[in-house]
């Protein structure tokens, strides 16, 4: 049985498990981040769930998922909202660590994680706003 041509593929979110898949990225990632030193203090609640949800939020509209994220919190402004931070090249190489860590436990298809991968490497990068200590 042949698909109609009219239908739409999948999104990258529906592709790799949807709900699940990034709420394991993001947790993962979070579990990482309680622990350390430089990028922990960065976040103003001691209970990082608001931020793991946030997170969630984002990851899910960006790759094709529920658009929550756009309307609890309107346009993601990343770099914006990320300026009171100091988000040095180690806060950076840090962040992607535990995203590594978190990336590696969903088992994606190789390209998937690549795909993945070198959006969050990316961000990252971008999200640099100063190389002071």
């Amino acid at each position: 049985m042949s698909m109609p041509d009219n239908l739409p593929s999948p999104s990258f979110y529906d592709q790799v498990g949807g709900h699940e898949t990034f709420a394991r990225l993001v947790h993962e990632f979070y579990r990482g981040v309680a622990g350390d030193p430089v990028l922990k203090p960065m976040y103003p609640e001691d209970d990082l769930g608001p931020a793991e949800e946030r997170l969630l939020m984002f990851l899910e509209q960006y790759w094709g998922g529920p658009t929550t994220y756009g309307e609890q919190r309107g346009h993601p402004r990343l770099r914006l909202r990320h300026q009171p931070f100091k988000v040095n090249p180690e806060a950076r190489d840090r962040w992607l660590a535990h995203m590594r860590e978190a990336v590696d436990t969903l088992d994606l298809p190789p390209v998937a994680e690549a795909t993945l991968w070198d959006y969050l490497q990316r961000a990252a990068f971008a999200m640099v706003n100063t190389f002071e200590e």
